[in-house]
C-alpha cells in the first residue's frame, strides 16, 4: 500500500508538495469543502480525477478513514519526451522510443520496461487515461529497470506521436492488419514502436498516426500474444537489425 495515500488533508498536502500522483479517486457524494480544493489543485496539475462509488474508495484505500478520497502515487518521477531524445543524442545514436497505447496491466508494463532497458530503448511513453502508471507493482516487476528507463506520461498519445515525427522518428505500430511481418520491415532508423492495449490493440486514432504497421506471424489457434511478449519480440527485432545480427 506504499503507492497510495488517502484522507483529505494527506492528499491535499501531497498535491501542494508536488508529489508525483497518477490519479485521484473521489467518492461521488464527496464534493464539498476540502474535496473541492483537491479537485481544483489536481486539475491545475493536469492529474486525472475519477469519481467512483464510496465502496471503491474503501476497497482501494483498504481503510474506513479515507474521507472520500484516495490518491494513487507514482513509484518514480516521470520524464519527458525531450529528455528521452536528449538521452539518445548524448549517446550519438538514432532514437528508439516505445509508445504504449492503453496498457492496463501493471505486470505487463513492468515486464515491457524490463525488456526495453535490456535492448537499449531510450524511453517509454504512456498515457494518463485508461492506462496504468508507475505503480509499486510496475517497479517491482521491472526488476530494477525502472531506475534506468525514462518514462513520460502524456495527456494525448496521438499528439506525442506528432512530436516524435517532428523530431524525425518513423512510427510503426504492431497490428494484425500490418502489410509486412516484423522481420521483413526496415526498423533500423530513428523509430518509435507502438504497442496497443492487451485486449483491443492500438486504438483507431493512434493507428492512423503510424507511418506503417507490422505484424507478428502466427500459425496457432490463438490470434494474439500477450502485450509484453509481443513488445519483447518486436523490440528484439529492432535490436537485431540495428546490430546487423
Amino acid at each position: 500500500m506504499d503507492d497510495r495515500i488517502f484522507g483529505r488533508n494527506t492528499v491535499l498536502e501531497a498535491l501542494k508538495a508536488g508529489r508525483e500522483v497518477d490519479k485521484i479517486m473521489v467518492a461521488k457524494d464527496s464534493k464539498e469543502g476540502s474535496i473541492k480544493k483537491i479537485i481544483a489543485l489536481a486539475k491545475d496539475k493536469n492529474i486525472v480525477v475519477q469519481f467512483v462509488e464510496k465502496a471503491k474508495i474503501k476497497e482501494v484505500s483498504d481503510s474506513d478513514a479515507h474521507q472520500g478520497v484516495v490518491a494513487l502515487l507514482a513509484a518514480y518521477k516521470y520524464s519527458s519526451i525531450e529528455e528521452m531524445l536528449a538521452k539518445a543524442a548524448l549517446k550519438n545514436k538514432k532514437p528508439f522510443i516505445l509508445v504504449l497505447d492503453e496498457i492496463n496491466d501493471p505486470y505487463n508494463l513492468g515486464s515491457i520496461i524490463r525488456t526495453a532497458e535490456a535492448v537499449g530503448v531510450d524511453g517509454v511513453i504512456i498515457g494518463k487515461r485508461r492506462a496504468v502508471g508507475l505503480t509499486a507493482v510496475v517497479a517491482k516487476t521491472s526488476a530494477g529497470a525502472l531506475e534506468y528507463m525514462p518514462v513520460a506520461k502524456v495527456t494525448n498519445i496521438s499528439q506525442a506521436i506528432d512530436t516524435l515525427k517532428k523530431e524525425g522518428l518513423w512510427v510503426t505500430g504492431a497490428d494484425l492488419s500490418g502489410e509486412k511481418n516484423h522481420y521483413d520491415s526496415d526498423l533500423k532508423g530513428a523509430i518509435a514502436l507502438v504497442i496497443g492495449n492487451e485486449g483491443k490493440g492500438i486504438s483507431r486514432l493512434v493507428k492512423e498516426k503510424c507511418d506503417f504497421l507490422v505484424k507478428l506471424p502466427m500459425d496457432g489457434q490463438i490470434a494474439s500474444l500477450n502485450a509484453s511478449v509481443a513488445a519483447a519480440v518486436l523490440m528484439y527485432e529492432v535490436y537485431r537489425q540495428r546490430n546487423n545480427m
